[in-house]
């Protein structure tokens, strides 16, 4: 009796685990973009435009990555961002486009040293610029004063 218990407590532990995992399917997704936009209607772009975390991210990277050089810290500078009458277009894909490969000062181009997610979060970020008041700019900048800046 005790050998009939002890092999179906070994099987249990050998086959339970392989039954169990059926419940446990997950899958195997990327959460963030691997390419640009594919133009205005690609469905990625309302998950980054529409949420408030990535727009802060892409705060975070324009300062990081020394936007405010050109921009200035209002994005008012000589290249201004507040205004949208912007030469290269103001759709999401077109910003990104832009801010990816259209900066004719930047060697190399920012997409070979920018991840494609801050790509999208930054894109995100000028989009909304004009949402996002001078005031919460001025303390976004203030919380960031001790993070890591690189220059482009």
């Amino acid at each position: 009796m005790l050998r009939l218990v002890i092999r179906g407590a070994i099987l249990s532990v050998v086959f339970l685990p392989l039954i169990g995992c059926e419940g446990e399917v997950r899958p195997v997704e990327v959460r963030h973009p691997l390419s640009a936009p594919n133009g205005p209607n690609d469905p990625r772009i309302s998950q980054y435009e529409e949420n408030a975390y990535q727009i802060s991210q892409g705060g975070r990277y324009a300062l990081w990555y020394g936007c405010e050089v050109c921009h200035g810290p209002n994005a008012s500078g000589a290249m201004d961002l507040m205004d949208e009458n912007w030469q290269h277009g103001s759709g999401f894909h077109e910003i990104h486009a832009f801010i990816a490969d259209g900066h004719v000062s930047s060697i190399p181009r920012y997409d070979a040293h920018i991840p494609e997610e801050q790509l999208w979060q930054l894109t995100a970020y000028v989009r909304n610029l004009k949402n996002i008041g001078v005031e919460k700019r001025r303390r976004e900048g203030f919380d960031q004063v001790r993070e890591p800046r690189l220059s482009p």
